[in-house]
């Protein structure tokens, strides 16, 4: 029997009963740092990051829905989840041979860019409530508070990032600006698509008519493209006027 580094209390499982911490610790050191912490964390497909990414690609909304009553133990933390995607994004646009911003004929949205060079997160985060209060609003039927529409749109937001990453990627190895800007116009539809996708899948387990949850869920989807829409035009108007 030992007693919880955590909690003290007594314990003869691997496990605390009462906190869950493990009752057999390691002092921290480089292997330690390096094969459990990162290499466990980030890579394992069974649980962590490179998991929660599959499982966004592969049955977003079903995971997510999972993860809000109750199945997190696999899942890596939305927020940093977010912030470990925008690292990424940030990373790999560093050597697109295309940037952001040229891929917007006349100087189209260059504001917006303005801000989004040192704000991009923060962009991002803003729209994340708007999306929360849509779908609050919009699916009611399911019960879910507030705070738990925000966590969906949390992860829907992560969904969508892993979107870009794949856009993004394409830019490091092909240049061609004519064919990459015309690609770009398909991003609404491939969000649109990974939306409707995503919130079938979440809300497909609640009291809801197939005819019903179809309607509902363009309503919501089509409510969210325009409400990124005005926060991007507020921004851009913002980096227009205020940002060199």
């Amino acid at each position: 029997m030992t007693d919880c580094l955590n909690c003290n209390a007594a314990t003869v499982y691997n496990f605390c009963p009462f906190c869950g911490q493990k009752s057999s610790t390691k002092r921290f050191s480089m292997k330690h740092f390096v094969l459990h912490d990162f290499i466990h964390g980030v890579f394992h497909l069974d649980k962590g990051f490179l998991f929660t990414v599959k499982e966004l690609v592969t049955r977003p909304g079903h995971s997510v829905r999972e993860y809000i009553q109750g199945k997190r133990v696999d899942h890596f933390n939305y927020f940093t989840c977010f912030i470990l995607l925008l690292a990424v994004g940030h990373f790999i646009g560093s050597y697109a041979q295309i940037t952001a911003d040229q891929l917007f004929e006349d100087g189209k949205m260059s504001g917006f860019h303005k801000v989004a060079k040192d704000f991009a997160k923060f962009i991002v985060l803003a729209t994340v409530p708007f999306y929360a209060f849509a779908s609050f609003c919009v699916f009611k039927k399911a019960k879910l508070n507030y705070i738990e529409h925000l966590v969906m749109a949390m992860y829907l937001m992560n969904g969508i990032l892993i979107l870009g990453l794949f856009f993004t990627s394409l830019r490091v190895f092909y240049g061609n600006i004519k064919v990459m800007r015309e690609l770009n116009l398909f991003n609404p539809l491939l969000e649109f698509i990974y939306m409707c996708f995503f919130f079938y899948q979440f809300f497909s387990k609640f009291q809801y008519k197939k005819s019903t949850l179809f309607i509902l869920i363009i309503l919501n989807t089509c409510l969210l493209l325009i409400l990124k829409g005005l926060v991007n035009f507020t921004v851009d108007q913002i980096g227009t006027a205020y940002f060199k």
